[in-house]
């Protein structure tokens, strides 16, 4: 495992270095493109057109390709469909486009061994494959499980002999939404129940003496699939197994809210060093998706290449382990730690501070007739000012930062804070007596000057880092303060330079836009600590991006971490041939009557591949069940059948109201 430490469930990975190492998986052979190994992180996307439009189907996949994306899958629910993947092939081929091709397959097994003979890689989930969901609680002797589990070996054996015989690829694609009742009955809607379902039926194949396997471990919810991934690394070294993984957050959604929760759960495991290939799923266009999966995964290839050109740079580790732990800090003064949600922090010294309306920009609202702010659920808690004074009395629940001289020069200290430089907080003869805050780094643990902190229930630590893998530097900070003894609140900091946000858009090698880079950067190195429990607040520095996209930003990534819900989260699919209605016409169509529900997640599914079970996850699903035809869940449990796309959004919405869970817009 090079610099990885395995650490189980509990705490995730750990690097000691600032080398960035993945996990050695086998390499695959997928038609002419292979990957694992030491073979660079591939990208895949999925065609959302009906598989038997053979000419829709070959334009989407040339865009895609076109794009960046090196395979692509498509959705063979019926034998039909996998036949005329042959007929898409052909043309492709006929194009000079020789992308491998992915058939997905669900719950029909004699599909799979069609699409077996003809494509480069079959995907199969294990949950639906050989298995049934209807929420049943079943409770399994150990002798009837195994007879379960050889019924399932029957069933798929067919599969695999096809497989070897024609080369075929094949991934074991475990998704949380679709686990089977017999996984639920026995080890419960978790992370463990997700990877023994793949187990399952990775033993089965190894039995069979098939090795070409790939194995993904997908979920809506970033933290559990994290956590899927971690465990089924460790139980596959414990079983002497090393296949590729292929990472994705399923039912990501769209636009900014579908690239942070992205990113917080493909890049965190990047992060970890885990991943051999990528998939983005937005409720948007396919071709959108390859540039937002390479953009989370230049960032590898390019690091390498500038850890090579450095000095290799320790990680300050001050104890044995480099297990991490959730972060459990004391709460200051009712501003900040303890178990208040993460605070977020925004730069605002730049600006001009002679009009009031700028506060707009982080969720404070001037009215100029009333002399008045009015705040939101995206309201800033503070703002950092600098040397730079305001000529506007702000908000009154706004607090304002400033550097410690321009602080001591202050008559009215009112809400008003000072950040320090390490060595300003032990030279001070004046501190403040509510809230202090010090910048510190992890390298800043072995000086002489911070062992001369006089820290008190006031002080709270501002977290930079300079390293090149920055997360891991600060992730060990966490580790090394609970290994001190130190329980002061941390707010995270990450700094980004215009620079790292340059190229033309549409460059493959630079595929997205500034704005969404820097949702994808702060989302990988500030959502990749949230999850883990670490972090009492967040400030993205970056000077080159609007401030109100900060603003938004941060509180996504925190919505994402599920650490601070400040909105309606969307658990929205990115559609495929199944799909019986416009997904991204739907998704913004409910978006527009919900958004201001703050705390309810709202599924839209475009059939019942994962549906029911990803409502498991929603308060609420919106599932395509036919031509014009939706069913409305409460949670897992449907509350109405075949109402048509007409009609179902206002009986969805009067399900909420008769909940009681309802308010008019600007209410809440």
């Amino acid at each position: 495992m090079d610099s990885l430490k395995l650490t189980g469930l509990a705490g995730g990975y750990c690097n000691s270095k600032t080398t960035y190492s993945r996990f050695l998986t086998r390499e695959v052979q997928i038609g002419d493109i292979p990957m694992g190994g030491h073979q660079p992180i591939r990208i895949q996307s999925m065609t959302t057109v009906d598989t038997m439009d053979t000419m829709g189907s070959v334009e989407q996949t040339i865009k895609m390709v076109d794009a960046g994306c090196e395979y692509v899958r498509i959705t063979a629910p019926s034998i039909k469909e996998a036949e005329n993947l042959a007929n898409i092939k052909n043309e492709l081929r006929k194009r000079g486009y020789n992308v491998p091709l992915v058939a997905d397959i669900h719950f029909t097994p004699n599909a799979a061994e069609v699409a077996a003979r003809i494509v480069e890689k079959v995907r199969v989930n294990p949950g639906n494959y050989a298995d049934k969901k209807k929420f049943d609680q079943i409770d399994y002797t150990d002798q009837a499980y195994q007879a379960e589990l050889d019924r399932i070996y029957k069933k798929f054996a067919p599969l695999v002999n096809i497989c070897k015989e024609y080369g075929t690829a094949m991934r074991i694609g475990t998704n949380h939404g679709s686990l089977s009742d017999r996984i639920m009955s026995r080890y419960g809607d978790t992370p463990e129940g997700m990877v023994e379902s793949a187990l399952e039926f990775i033993r089965i194949c190894e039995d069979l003496y098939y090795y070409n396997l790939v194995v993904s471990m997908k979920s809506s919810n970033p933290q559990v699939m994290v956590q899927a991934y971690r465990l089924l690394v460790e139980k596959m070294v414990a079983e002497n197994m090393n296949y590729p993984l292929h990472l994705g957050v399923t039912e990501a959604g769209d636009g900014e809210d579908g690239r942070i929760k992205s990113a917080v759960g493909i890049g965190t495991l990047l992060e970890d060093g885990l991943g051999d290939t990528v998939r983005v799923s937005l409720t948007e266009e396919p071709e959108k998706e390859a540039p937002v999966a390479i953009a989370l995964v230049n960032r590898y290839s390019n690091r390498a290449k500038k850890l090579v050109e450095e000095p290799t740079r320790e990680i300050i580790q001050l104890i044995e382990t480099v297990e991490t732990k959730p972060y459990t800090s004391k709460e200051v003064n009712a501003f900040i730690g303890g178990f208040l949600v993460p605070r977020i922090i925004v730069d605002l010294s730049e600006k001009n501070l002679k009009d009031p309306f700028i506060l707009s920009d982080v969720g404070y609202k001037y009215d100029a007739l009333l002399d008045k702010y009015h705040m939101g659920d995206q309201s800033v808690d503070f703002v950092f000012l600098g040397d730079s004074l305001p000529s506007f009395t702000m908000p009154g629940n706004l607090k304002q930062l400033y550097h410690y001289k321009t602080w001591l020069g202050l008559a009215n200290k009112t809400n008003i804070h000072p950040v320090f430089s390490l060595q300003e907080f032990v030279d001070a003869e004046q501190k403040d007596k509510s809230m202090n805050l010090v910048y510190v780094s992890n390298d800043d643990l072995t000086s002489d000057l911070f062992g001369q902190l006089q820290m008190d229930s006031t002080t709270v630590f501002i977290l930079e880092t300079d390293h090149t893998h920055g997360m891991a530097d600060q992730r060990q900070f966490f580790a090394n303060l609970q290994e001190i003894g130190i329980d002061c609140p941390v707010i995270i900091k990450r700094s980004y330079a215009a620079a790292e946000f340059s190229g033309p858009i549409g460059d493959i090698m630079n595929p997205e836009e500034p704005i969404s880079k820097i949702q994808l950067y702060a989302a990988t190195d500030l959502g990749a600590l949230l999850i883990d429990g670490l972090g009492s607040g967040i400030w993205v520095d970056s000077p080159a991006t609007p401030t109100d996209k900060l603003a938004s930003i941060s509180f996504g990534i925190l919505q994402a971490t599920r650490s601070r819900i400040s909105k309606t989260e969307y658990i929205s699919c990115p559609s495929c041939g199944r799909t019986l209605f416009d997904l991204q016409e739907t998704t913004q169509m409910i978006r527009s009557r919900t958004n201001h529900l703050k705390g309810l997640k709202i599924g839209i599914m475009g059939c019942i591949v994962n549906g029911p079970g990803e409502m498991a996850d929603a308060d609420y699903g919106y599932v395509g069940a036919g031509p014009d035809k939706i069913t409305l869940y409460r949670g897992k449990e449907v509350v109405k059948r075949n109402v048509s796309s007409a009609k179902a959004l206002d009986e969805l919405i009067e399900i909420i109201k008769s909940d009681g869970l309802w308010v008019e817009e600007g209410l809440n």
